[in-house]
């Protein structure tokens, strides 16, 4: 029997209790954290999945084996989200699987044994089943993955297994909206194990920024080993916000060194549930002290400035704000912006914002201002725009009639007189 598209083997396992025995698991490709991309996808998961199917060949068994783990995975689904089982054709189960999960194997000539998942296309098995797949997520928290191992705290200092394991989570399904990182580039400055002890609002406001982040989560892990190869303890510990308020704590144990991943991979589960019922029950709130953003200096030099400054006695007439209605000829898009640029220039003008465009016509500006009406059109007419007044409305433009000018100075002018002719001008003395 042939699939005809591949499927996604991704081996994990999600069967682990305290003190049991693991089946080895084949690790991710690559060596760095670059090399584990972050599983971002949202498929819904069927586990546990038991088939046992014979076949001419190993291939034929194993390929039929994931053809019924589909069958079998998909009315799993069904009843858990609808409440009564379904079936599909082949086909149409081969466009809805994302990927087969491979718990554990066991691979024979004409057999094949295996525990699997399935993951199904989170948006088209909603539609098929008719169910609503919206999640309600917490803020953004910045995921910090903390690794003990040998004494040493590592984050992203250094390649880690915690690292991997945070990064192949599947968090799709979770009401956490976790912020995770891929170690390179600043990460590894930014967030360290330093970093974690660290309490000031202050710098982790700043590190949360640069993520777009709005709190922060600590996942904690100590990996303990008896001799190389052999048992591994891992101390999990959960905790948020820059206090580290605990979340929860637990302990698991593998007998196998080469089984870490499946320990990971466990914990990892074990505090997602952990921190979704903290979030259900309110204990996963944002620290208000993260909002809130201080005064900068260049604020506190200003307000101290005006602290000093004698305040001026103000005037009833500007004791008050006017808002009125500006009309302007704006024959171009020039002559606009140079009509915005001298009306936001004038003394006491707090804003002067265009409401409605006419190029060729009258456009139309609200303008808040500080003092009557008249002080405005008396402002305007002294930079010489020609200005008509109405009920909360001026109507303004360049030109057009004459602005009232001071008053003429007197001229001496000669005039026919009958009598003597008046000094018009200076007489050297002496004459």
């Amino acid at each position: 029997m042939q699939l005809r598209r591949p499927f996604l083997a991704i081996a994990i396992a999600s069967t682990l209790a305290l003190g049991g025995v693991a089946a080895v698991m084949a690790q991710a490709p690559g060596n760095g954290i670059s090399a584990v991309p972050i599983d971002a996808s949202g498929s819904f998961e069927v586990s546990g999945i038991a088939v046992d199917v014979s076949g001419k060949d190993a291939d034929t068994a194993r390929l039929g084996g994931w053809r019924i783990a589909q069958r079998k995975g998909w009315d799993m689904l069904a009843k858990r989200l609808t409440g009564k089982g379904s079936s599909l054709s082949d086909s149409t189960l081969d466009s809805l699987v994302t990927g087969i999960v491979v718990e554990r194997e066991q691979i024979g000539p004409t057999r094949y044994i295996a525990k699997l998942g399935v993951l199904f296309d989170r948006g088209r098995a909603g539609q098929m089943l008719g169910v609503s797949i919206a999640v309600t997520h917490s803020p953004p928290m910045l995921l910090v993955p903390l690794q003990f191992s040998g004494g040493t705290g590592q984050v992203y200092e250094r390649e880690t297994a915690w690292a991997r394991a945070w990064n192949r989570f599947r968090a799709a399904g979770s009401s956490i909206d976790y912020v995770r990182l891929r170690g390179t580039g600043p990460d590894s400055l930014l967030v360290n194990a330093g970093q974690t002890l660290r309490r000031g609002r202050n710098w982790w406001r700043t590190v949360l920024d640069q993520y777009g982040a709005s709190d922060v989560l600590v996942a904690e892990v100590q990996l303990r080993r008896d001799y190389p190869g052999g048992p591994i303890v891992g101390i999990f510990s959960a905790s948020h916000g820059p206090d580290r308020r605990p979340v929860t704590s637990f302990a698991l144990r593998v007998d196998n060194g080469d089984a870490i991943d499946t320990l990971l991979d466990t914990g990892i589960q074990r505090m997602d549930e952990a921190y979704q019922k903290a979030l259900a029950s309110g204990a996963l709130r944002t620290d208000p002290l993260l909002a809130t953003r201080p005064p900068s200096a260049q604020a506190v030099e200003e307000t101290a400035t005006e602290e000093e400054a004698p305040m001026p006695t103000p005037s009833a007439e500007a004791a008050t704000t006017t808002s009125l209605t500006v009309q302007v000829e704006t024959p171009t898009a020039a002559s606009l912006t140079a009509s915005e640029a001298a009306m936001r220039g004038l003394p006491g003008v707090r804003s002067a914002n265009t409401t409605s465009l006419a190029l060729g016509g009258i456009s139309v500006m609200h303008v808040s201002y500080d003092g009557s009406q008249a002080a405005l059109r008396s402002a305007l007419e002294a930079r010489g725009w020609s200005v008509q007044e109405g009920p909360g409305v001026l109507r303004i433009r360049r030109g057009g009639a004459a602005t009232p000018s001071a008053p003429p100075s007197p001229q001496v002018t000669a005039t026919p007189r009958a009598g003597p002719t008046p000094r018009a001008t200076a007489t050297p003395r002496g004459q």
